[in-house]
């Protein structure tokens, strides 16, 4: 498959099965096979990087999480809840091939409008884009990392 790229994350160890011409993907989360696309490809390494590198508990973790927007049902790739269930960070995974752009800004921004997170994760497996959210100014506050967050 050639979307199957080196990304820029630790190597997860990622169990993949083939049925005839399709590849699956064992999804810790969902706990069942997911066909393996280019998107997959990257939300999957972004949830292991989250459980293996920034120690989130996986029982916190909620992939393709159901929202309403404007009346119309979207997906967040990846929600990240705290301790008491609220909603903590939103990731938008696209495949490496996708520009991180203004669009998908918006599109993360607008999951935000219902869920009110405090962190924004944006990654196409190549770049990844951190920020906490400011609701003083509504302005996002970009980070190096996750890496000193309090899961």
């Amino acid at each position: 498959m050639s979307f199957i790229k080196v990304l820029n994350f630790p190597k997860a160890n990622l169990k993949l099965t083939k049925e005839g011409e399709v590849l699956f993907v064992w999804c810790i989360i969902r706990k069942k096979k997911l066909v393996l696309t280019p998107e997959e490809w990257v939300r999957q390494h972004a949830i292991h990087y989250l459980i293996e590198e920034l120690k989130v508990p996986i029982g916190r973790i909620a992939s393709e999480f159901t929202i309403k927007v404007n009346e119309l049902t979207r997906r967040c790739d990846i929600v990240v809840f705290d301790a008491y269930s609220k909603p903590k960070m939103i990731v938008e995974c696209k495949a490496t091939d996708v520009k991180i752009t203004e669009q998908v800004f918006y599109q993360i921004a607008q999951y935000n409008n219902q869920l009110q997170v405090d962190f924004l994760m944006l990654t196409n497996g190549i770049n990844h884009f951190y920020a906490k959210v400011n609701y003083e100014n509504g302005n996002p506050e970009y980070l190096e990392s996750l890496e000193n967050v309090n899961w």
